[in-house]
């Protein structure tokens, strides 16, 4: 999904590159399903239907120019998903458990009162 290459290839006079997403149902989100070659955004979906809506009623299709995707690489994965253990308040285990028993209300008084 390297846009250097998708432009280099849009060049030659090849239509350019667009990865479709489906969502099957309510509920499901969106997948990446696969890629197709249109001139347009309106011809990438007829593209898109025609080749990943043949089986099943989807709810609803995207079309995402392929040049527009960007993403982390998996050499980047380290660094970039890294947790950030110097802001321990993300942290449960920053947190003192909660102990049952304690009859006061947020006040400090006894429930009952």
């Amino acid at each position: 999904m390297s846009g250097g290459r998708e432009r280099e290839t849009e060049r030659e006079g090849a239509a350019p590159s667009w990865e479709v997403f489906l969502r099957p149902r309510r509920g499901l989100s969106h997948q990446h399903v696969g890629a197709v070659r249109a001139s347009d955004a309106d011809m990438a979906l007829e593209h898109a239907r025609d080749l990943y809506t043949r089986r099943g009623d989807p709810l609803s299709l995207w079309v995402v120019r392929s040049a527009d995707v960007h993403a982390a690489s998996p050499a980047e994965r380290d660094p970039f998903f890294s947790n950030a253990r110097h802001k321990p308040y993300r942290y449960p285990e920053h947190f003192a458990p909660m102990t049952g028993g304690d009859d006061k209300d947020d006040d400090g008084h006894d429930a009952d009162d």
